[in-house]
């Protein structure tokens, strides 16, 4: 028998997933366990955004579409850029995707060639890793340090630039650790971009989700993302919609055709009905968002209040997305063993903050997407394991 191809060694998926198969296998065994390692919320997808992809399918839009995107959907995120990043993109710089995820890859595939160099945040998302090792690229991590509380800086990534490197992938508001790099460091990043001639890939999947007086700010807003900059973006977290998958592209306009094509090669279109919601889901009633973000804040000052109440835990106040990233290195053990205890003795499931990278050791992942009643239910049961540690 053949074996497989070393670009099928190199796909490594998301390690969280190991962990969700054996919260799935306590419960079956009836243990009571609360979920908060999945950035998924517990909000259903708002009403009028079904409603209108129901309408789509009772109306026959069923069948194959332009790999681009419904020109709807494309107009509507024209103008929406417009709004909340300044600047309309051409036409032929929109490319509407079967969720975000995909996105990485097709940017990778279409601009990094084998042997060149992916600079990656750390901690950072791993599909990152996982999207750069299937294109037979390196990823080089550069440090987000929680005495900049998890903050892009530029001369943080300036040391590791090379003759190699062909990518810098940022992420603002971020995850695992929701932290919002400054307009003025987005400034430098980007210049630093322009000096060593790179391209910046910029994911904004919680761009919607910001809290306090820190004002979103794209990137791709100084160059219109027109020469250097990828503005990806999705529906998943700020719409509830994680299973829908639908996301969109921003991208200079011969960058945005080569991924097109590789979107048409692999999956040919994004289902009509899906693009139809994206639309309901900008132009219809953002009531419902707002309840969500609001209700997001709400839930992450009850958890962040809580950690540092935890003797042994401390955690920074995230700006936004939905995920905080305490600190528990003072137990003296590993991130790894740290969730084990916790899913083991304690019945809550979080992420190891090793997950997302090297720099995320001696820290967890928790996501506040869950109920203040399920928050609080694991803040009080891992104050009890945290004494047995």
């Amino acid at each position: 028998m053949r074996e497989i191809t070393s670009n099928a060694i190199n796909i490594q998926g998301q390690p969280m997933f190991k962990l969700i198969e054996k919260v799935k296998y306590l419960e079956s065994q009836g243990r009571d366990i609360v979920h908060l390692e999945i950035g998924d919320p517990d909000f259903q997808t708002p009403r009028h955004i079904i409603e209108a992809a129901k309408k789509s399918l009772d109306a026959g839009e069923t069948h194959y579409g332009s790999s681009w995107g419904l020109p709807d959907l494309v107009e509507t995120v024209r103008q929406a850029t417009f709004r909340s990043r300044g600047f309309t993109p051409d036409i032929n710089q929109i490319l509407v995707t079967p969720g975000a995820n995909i996105a990485i890859y097709y940017s990778i595939f279409c601009l990094v060639n084998p042997g060149q160099e992916v600079l990656v945040p750390n901690p950072g998302f791993p599909t990152y890793l996982s999207s750069i090792a299937m294109c037979g690229a390196s990823a080089v991590p550069y440090p987000l340090l929680e005495e900049n509380g998890f903050k892009m800086r530029a001369s943080d990534i300036e040391a590791l630039i090379t003759d190699k490197t062909r990518l810098l992938i940022i992420n603002s508001p971020q995850n695992p650790t929701g932290s919002i790099t400054e307009p003025e460091h987005l400034r430098e990043i980007y210049e630093l971009a322009v000096k060593y001639d790179l391209y910046i890939y910029s994911d904004e999947i919680y761009s919607r989700m910001v809290y306090e007086a820190n004002d979103f700010f794209s990137i791709a807003s100084l160059d219109q993302a027109k020469e250097r900059v990828i503005l990806s973006n999705g529906f998943s977290k700020a719409f509830a919609m994680t299973g829908w998958r639908l996301g969109c592209v921003v991208a200079p306009s011969v960058i945005a055709e080569r991924m097109m094509l590789l979107l048409q090669t692999t999956s040919s279109c994004v289902s009509a009905f899906i693009q139809r919601a994206g639309i309901a889901a900008i132009e219809g009633d953002q009531n419902p968002v707002d309840h969500m973000v609001n209700e997001y804040k709400s839930r992450r000052d009850l958890l962040v209040d809580g950690l540092n109440a935890i003797p042994g835990i401390s955690c920074h106040k995230p700006g936004g997305a939905f995920y905080a990233f305490p600190n528990i290195s003072s137990f003296g053990i590993s991130s790894e063993q740290f969730a084990q205890v916790m899913l083991e003795e304690a019945n809550v499931a979080l992420l190891p903050g090793s997950n997302f990278g090297s720099q995320g050791e001696g820290f967890i992942r928790m996501v506040y997407a869950s109920s203040k009643e399920s928050i609080n239910k694991a803040l009080d049961r891992m104050a009890v394991a945290c004494r047995s540690i």
